[in-house]
């Protein structure tokens, strides 16, 4: 039963029961996350279930919605519908899902692909898979190790690649070699949209965004990665940037917001922007 599929406690991610050890999820023992400060623990979506947890589905933005459980399980990020023509893409995955999660999804127009940035926010990418019908999960060639449950992964490579009418993947490599993120012309009112969970990451001041190969051991990300990533947006229009969290969503002007972002952290690790 997929149901009773471990799932990491402290980052969220479902593994498959071939191969599982319980002694060690391999994304926490990884120098960007972390094992819990109690030793490894591990959950399932049936304990999950007949626990207090539920699915909250809102409006992030209007015409956008989000999807996070609560409690907060693993990272705690939000999900998003990216609609769109061929239906909605899930930008990013979470660990929690229902009968009830399915049905609410369904209403908004169902589910025809999903994306994911980099491997902390798998959650429990393929039952969402499964759930809409064993449709696509895309996730980049470069961060294949980290998959930790086969089945319906698409393995894709190089810069870009388009996943359904007006919203393409963008591999930036930031965080994780994979890392990538979602363009979404139709966002913004057409003014066009960047999803990018935390491979750019909206801070507290949504003026601004930042970067890190590590963001609980606080480990910088190198400066050439950051440069090559804002060289393989700087084409593509937008105003928005919808980070991982709820709230956590620069508005307006966020090209600038990108751009002026990677200067102020060039300058304060003594590189020239």
């Amino acid at each position: 039963m997929t149901a009773d599929l471990p799932i990491c406690v402290t980052c969220g991610v479902q593994y498959a029961a071939e191969g599982f050890d319980a002694d060690l999820c391999r994304i926490c023992a990884d120098e960007r996350q972390y094992v819990g400060w109690g030793g490894q623990r591990w959950t399932t979506l049936a304990e999950l279930r007949a626990g207090d947890h539920r699915s909250v589905v809102r409006e992030e933005t209007p015409g956008v919605w989000g999807i996070c459980a609560e409690p907060a399980i693993g990272i705690g990020q939000r999900a998003l519908l990216v609609p769109g023509e061929g239906g909605n893409v899930l930008w990013d995955c979470v660990p929690y899902l229902d009968d009830t999660t399915v049905a609410k999804v369904r209403r908004l127009g169902g589910i025809a692909a999903i994306a994911v940035s980099h491997p902390h926010f798998y959650g429990s990418m393929i039952e969402w898979s499964e759930a809409f019908g064993g449709i696509p999960v895309y996730v980049h060639a470069n961060d294949r190790q980290w998959v930790c449950r086969d089945g319906n992964v698409v393995f894709w490579e190089g810069d870009t690649l388009p996943v359904l009418p007006g919203r393409t993947l963008v591999n930036c490599g930031v965080h994780f070699a994979g890392g990538t993120v979602l363009h979404w012309a139709g966002g913004a009112d057409g003014r066009g949209a960047l999803c990018s969970g935390d491979i750019f990451q909206v801070v507290m001041d949504r003026r601004w965004v930042s970067f890190m190969y590590s963001y609980p051991n606080l480990i910088p990300e190198h400066p050439e990665t950051i440069r090559r990533a804002i060289d393989l947006v700087r084409p593509l229009p937008f105003e928005s940037i919808y980070g991982a969290w709820w709230g956590r969503v620069v508005a307006t002007d966020a090209k600038q917001a990108l751009t002026r972002s990677a200067d102020r952290y060039y300058r304060h690790i003594g590189q020239t922007p």
